[in-house]
This record gives C-alpha cells, structure tokens and sequence, in this order.
C-alpha cells in the first residue's frame, strides 16, 4: 500500500510505504502509480478530488475510487450542492447564495436567529458559522465573502447523524451510522472545526431511520447523479440533521468523513479492499456490509489555538507509551518527524479510537489512552459519544 504523501503514522504500519508528493500534483500522482503498477487508487481527501485528480488517473487507464471534478462539486460548493438538492427533492435547510455584501443583508435581516452562514467552497471543515446574533451573522458575512460566495442557510432543529454510503453507477451501500462532535468545547459549545471526535453506531441513525435515509436522500442522490450525467463511484457523505419531520441533509462531502472514518474502520469485518475495487471498476456490490456489534469511538487531540490558528511544532510526548491493538488505535493526522521525534504539524494532531462493549467503556478506555499523550495546550473534549449515554 503506497500513501501520498503519508505521515509518520502510515509510515509506522506495515506493508504501507510514503510517496513524498502532492496529492494535488495530478502528473506526479498518474505517473507513480504506474511506475508502482498499482490495480487500485483510493482518493481520500476532498482537495484533489475538486481539483480533478480522479479524472487525470482514469485517463491514463487506472482503476479509481474517488468521483471526477464535476461531481465534487458537491463538497466543493456549497451552492452547487443545495441547488442540486432543490432540483431533485433531497431535504435540506431553505437557503439564499450571495456574492455581494448589500443583497446578503438585505436576506439575512429577514431571517430569524440562529441563523447559519457558510463559505462557498472547501474551508477544511470550518467555513461554517452558526451566528445567535445579527452581528455575529454580519461579522461571518463579511469574512466569507472575502474568500468568494456565501450561503444563508436556515438553522434546523435536532440532532446531527453522519451517513455514509458507497455509491457506484446508482448501486448504494450504506456503512453504519455515526455521529461527530463538530463543536471545539464539551457539551457542543465554542466555534465549529472539522470534528472533535465520533462514535459508532449512534443510536440517531437506528436501523429505522438509517433505511429512511437510504430511501429519502443516498438512493434519490445517486438516481439524481446519473440523471445529470455525473458518473460517481466513491463514497458520498450526507451530515444530516435529524429533525421532528425527518432527515434533512446539512452538507455533502465526497469522501470519508474524518473523524468518523476512525470508529467506523475499527468495527468493520468486510474486506474493504474488494469493495472499493468493485465500485472503482463499476461490478456489482455486495448486498451489505458486516460489522462488529462492539462500538467504536475516537476522540481528537488537537493544537493549541485550533480552529483559528493552531500553533504547530510542538514535541508530541507520550505517544511511546500507547499500543495498538485490535480494540486501540492513534491514528495519525497532523505529525511530522523533527530531530528524531514527534511534533505537532496540523490543528488536528491526532485520533484516539477505541473498540468496546458500551459507550460508558469506550470513553473509559479512550480517555485513559489520551491521558498517556501530551503537548503544551493540548485541547480535546471530554465528552465524545455524550448524547448516547442516557439511551444506553
């Protein structure tokens, strides 16, 4: 298994080697998967999704999981993706999309607080702001705009659930639901970032409502890709909000979602490897997925200062002293190597997962392993899988 460009956690695993590339350098990316003479290319993050990275490799004749540029865009841009959900009636927030600061005011005096504000296009998880005051709102405005586009979203009541699926060709394979912490602070308080930590199963995407999503968004959305001429054979993710009328779909991405990949690849049982490789050659996919009845759950160490401005280069001390295991896991995900040890390189530094009977064990078991890691302003929150507890 070769990663691009890898990380000192893929270069610790076995039979897994880094290529020092971009990922977004599509020439350099097509040419060493030849030169390795690799069956399978799976795309994982969104950037060289958007930036058409699939499309280069399936020109040259290589097998990929990872839909092309046009169908990105559903992660991509925020208002491609509501406008293609109005079209074919997936159930969203009501919204408005605006390029100037004058008609975007206008729209949002009208609206009542919350309200939500979001960057047009990839912000890595935070260009979303949900605003309680008018001035909130503006100040979000404002800043976003000056990336480019803004969407005016409508604030929805509930409770949030991630649904992912495998899609190829129109074939749809859910993988078991899970639930994020996107909040920086206990008790879903502070701004938004690109997740705090997840769990698996959730008890808000029970098997009822997981079919009713299948049934109301994935099944419909894959219908609606192919009717629109964009052929997609890779995972779409729905982040939803599960309100008193049902699901309604808060965003789209086309990929794994992060960090909700981490409990999820922790209970699977299916070889994923045969999956990917059947949606990437367009075969038929099995029936379902098998998974291990324990749950999953995985809390994020993250940088002093994240999201607004990590404070990176930090000696990462304690990692030694952790193991991996079949029910514990450090997933790596901002570390670099520096004088032969450790330090912090992203805002999101690590993923502490664990497999265990209950979610009261898995906290117990995840906490006492992020206890053993530390680094000057080491931040993460203490209640990862806290809206499980009472139904459990």
């Amino acid at each position: 298994m070769l990663c691009v460009p890898g990380n000192p956690g893929t270069a610790a695993e076995a039979k897994c080697r880094n290529l020092p590339i971009s990922p977004l350098d599509a020439a350099s990316v097509v040419a060493a998967a030849h030169a390795e003479g690799v069956s399978l290319v799976v795309i994982g993050p969104e950037a060289p999704l958007v930036a058409g990275v699939s499309d280069a490799l399936r020109r040259s004749g290589l097998a990929v999981f990872g839909p092309n540029a046009a169908a990105a865009r559903l992660e991509g841009s925020k208002a491609f993706a509501k406008e293609f959900m109005q079209r074919h009636g997936i159930p969203t927030a009501a919204y408005g999309r605006f390029t100037e600061l004058a008609p975007a005011l206008a729209f949002l005096a009208q609206q009542s607080l919350p309200i939500v504000v979001k960057a047009d296009g990839l912000a890595a998880g935070k260009g979303v702001v949900i605003a309680e005051t008018q001035a909130a709102a503006e100040e979000a405005l404002q800043r976003f705009l000056a990336w480019g586009p803004v969407v005016i979203e409508e604030f929805l009541y509930g409770e949030e659930g991630s649904f992912i699926a495998i899609i190829a060709d129109g074939q749809v394979l859910p993988l078991a639901g899970s639930q994020d912490h996107k909040r920086l602070g206990d008790g879903d308080q502070g701004p938004n970032t690109g997740g705090m930590g997840a769990y698996s199963p959730t008890p808000i995407l029970d098997a009822a409502m997981s079919e009713r999503v299948r049934r109301e968004v994935m099944q419909p959305m894959a219908r609606a890709l192919q009717a629109e001429g964009l052929p997609y054979r890779g995972f779409l993710y729905a982040g939803l909000m599960i309100t008193d009328s049902g699901p309604k779909v808060l965003e789209f991405n086309c990929r794994l979602g992060d960090p909700e990949t981490q409990p999820l690849l922790m209970r699977l049982e299916s070889d994923l490897f045969a999956v990917l490789q059947a949606a990437a050659l367009g075969n038929p996919l099995p029936p379902a997925l098998h998974w291990k009845p324990e749950l999953a759950l995985c809390v994020v160490l993250a940088a002093p200062g994240y999201p607004d401005a990590p404070q990176l280069g930090q000696a990462i001390r304690g990692l030694e002293t952790t193991l991996d295991t079949a029910t514990a896991k450090v997933f790596h995900a901002g570390t670099r190597t520096q004088d032969g040890g450790l330090v912090t390189a992203g805002g999101r530094v690590l993923g502490v997962t664990v497999l265990a009977p209950s979610i009261s064990a898995a906290q117990a078991q995840a906490y006492a392993l992020a206890d053993k890691i530390r680094w000057p302003g080491m931040q993460l929150r203490h209640d990862i899988g806290w809206r499980a507890r009472p139904r459990t």
